[in-house]
């Protein structure tokens, strides 16, 4: 990225005054963390966090066939999506390769809002605009009109209830509401990233500050903290969540990621990728390829993305994303391994940490689940 400017939130003085260390994140410059990474994980897992994910990518959707451009762009069925609600889904090239996992906001009857990964939302934008042609819809870039709060763990309702009267109680999970936080008008959605309860708040960037400011203080007395996106990786890790360029990639269909699910051909009218998708489904079911698993370590030493999976002295698989777990107390990865290596318990498998063997149970993911 040295060529261009780096992207700086309207946060980004806030950051700055609480002495975070800062990171290049798909052109952004991005809080890392702002102290230590394991107390800010472990107040979100047991109190509650803050962070400013105003990278992420906001695109709109109008018009009358707005819905019908998202089924035939999207995988998901997102014309059964009811207003207020948000789904979960992807958007795949022709072959079937992932381009990015997305959630998107029904905000109206012909409105919606697609939320991209920072760094996918130019690709997904153009892939939008591409497909729009023919529809009657209007896709538009607003990057730039949002700021993205959250606020993240079990303490969040309490801290967000004292500065709104939005019925916090009846907000689903993936659902979004318009409402007042602290004076600012935001939609507020309740969706997360990091295994546990709390909100996201999309608002002007002129009003960031005052609302980071104002949670600030409500959470005093709550234990909140501010979180860099270090933690945020570890909690998504824990939680068995995916993350685009680790757990998919281009390369993969959402089959192969164990997401199929995501996928409806039951959905009206053709959409792109649906003949490749529906070989992966094929495929996948009579002889499935490798298969995404949790690995735990024996000893201490951290897995990282791309190191080999090993048992029998043969390669079985790759770690996609691998980290400290704070919750566990041990090293953990997520990683692709052969089908005859996946069944949580198989005995010998291992991680090639520079050259040694680290021995390394197979878990069912997520690690980490909350108590409801």
């Amino acid at each position: 990225m040295s060529s261009t400017e780096l992207r700086h939130t309207a946060l980004d003085a806030v950051h700055r005054s609480l002495g975070a260390t800062m990171t290049d994140f798909a052109g952004w410059d991005m809080p890392l963390r702002y102290g230590s990474e394991r107390d800010e994980h472990n107040a979100v897992r047991t109190k509650a966090g803050l962070f400013d994910l105003s990278h992420m990518g906001e695109i709109i959707v109008t018009g009358p066939q707005a819905a019908a451009l998202l089924d035939f762009a999207l995988v998901g069925n997102i014309g059964a999506v009811k207003t207020g609600r948000a789904r979960y889904t992807m958007i795949c090239q022709a072959d079937g390769g992932i381009l990015d996992d997305l959630i998107v906001y029904r905000l109206a009857e012909t409105e919606y809002m697609v939320v991209a990964n920072a760094s996918n939302a130019q690709v997904v934008l153009d892939a939008l605009t591409e497909r729009a042609a023919g529809f009657d819809a209007e896709v538009r870039d607003d990057r730039d009109a949002y700021a993205l709060l959250a606020v993240q763990g079990p303490e969040s309702p309490g801290i967000l209830k004292s500065l709104t009267d939005a019925d916090l109680d009846g907000l689903k999970y993936y659902a979004g509401l318009p409402g007042t936080v602290a004076g600012v008008p935001a939609l507020i959605a309740r969706t997360g990233y990091t295994g546990e309860d709390g909100f996201e708040l999309f608002v002007k960037p002129e009003h960031a500050v005052e609302l980071w400011q104002a949670l600030t203080k409500a959470g005093e007395g709550a234990g909140l903290v501010p979180c860099g996106l270090s933690c945020r990786d570890t909690l998504r890790l824990e939680a068995g969540m995916p993350l685009y360029g680790h757990e998919l990639t281009a390369e993969l269909t959402p089959f192969d990621a164990g997401l199929g699910r995501v996928v409806k051909f039951d959905k009206e009218g053709d959409f792109v990728g649906r003949e490749a998708l529906a070989a992966a489904a094929e495929r996948a079911a009579s002889n499935p390829p490798r298969v995404l698993v949790g690995l735990v370590a024996e000893g201490r030493r951290i897995p990282r993305a791309g190191f080999q999976v090993v048992a029998d002295g043969k390669v079985v698989g790759e770690v996609t994303s691998g980290a400290p777990s704070p919750t566990l107390g041990k090293p953990i990865a997520m990683a692709y391994v052969d089908a005859a290596h996946a069944a949580p318990g198989t005995a010998g498998v291992g991680v090639d940490i520079r050259g040694t063997h680290e021995p390394y149970e197979v878990v069912a993911l997520p690690f980490y689940k909350r108590q409801k």
